[in-house]
């Protein structure tokens, strides 16, 4: 049988395949491993929106809970964008007559033109989402407060952030790093929206410290973080 050879013409496009599988080679690694690592991407984004709100005013200086904006955070997988309503109930335009029908602060404000034209004509306030998961993950708000989790575990100090951005790398490894050891997270769940609360300064009564009222907790609420693939993958 006779053996089929390339034309000697071939050879010099071996060298230049050679390269562009070196190549595709290091680019998919720098796109893999680098510019889509979590840590490079989102941690610190800070979008500009399209009002100036300050948490360091409202949750902060005002000690406004998280679920007067968030409402639903102890109820479903999402913890809700507040409506134009929520912020009118504070800043209501002035009427025609100059009267205000609900909360009349800072009703002159510029910063609060765009509440006050959602008001006027019913169409939402283009918010920025800043803590933005992948499509294929799946994460319950609700699961996690009502166990005891803060937000301040997930998101930082909110209450001291005068433009949010995003505290902590939420990629699969930090998440996984929690559920082996929650421990530390913990805490009653009546102050999971108290961002400011610290186990140190906290009387654990019947407990000897925040270590030992987490696993009490974790036993009588049966809190058992799972790590496999169905738990978040779904």
């Amino acid at each position: 049988m006779k053996r089929f050879l390339f034309p000697r013409w071939v050879n010099p496009f071996l060298g230049v395949l050679g390269l562009a599988l070196v190549g595709g080679g290091v680019y998919a690694a720098a796109m893999g491993g680098l510019v889509t690592d979590p840590q490079t991407l989102n941690v610190g984004y800070q979008p500009t929106q399209p009002v100036p709100f300050s948490h360091a005013l409202h949750a902060g200086q005002l000690k406004m809970d998280c679920r007067y904006c968030h409402n639903t955070v102890f109820d479903a997988a999402h913890a809700a964008v507040p409506p134009t309503a929520t912020c009118v109930n504070c800043h209501s335009p002035a009427a025609e007559n100059g009267q205000t029908p609900l909360g009349a602060v800072r009703t002159e404000s510029a910063k609060l033109a765009p509440i006050h034209e959602s008001w006027k004509t019913g169409r939402s306030v283009a918010w920025k989402r800043i803590h933005n998961l992948p499509e294929f993950v799946y994460f319950n708000h609700a699961a996690h407060v009502n166990s005891g989790v803060s937000c301040v575990s997930c998101h930082g100090r909110i209450d001291q952030m005068e433009v949010v951005y995003q505290h902590e790398q939420l990629s699969m490894a930090w998440c996984i790093t929690c559920h082996r050891n929650p421990n530390e997270h913990l805490r009653p769940v009546e102050l999971v929206t108290k961002l400011d609360w610290k186990a140190d300064d906290h009387d654990w009564g019947e407990f000897a410290s925040q270590e030992e009222f987490a696993k009490a907790h974790r036993e009588e609420h049966n809190i058992n973080p799972q790590v496999h693939c169905a738990v978040c993958h779904r």
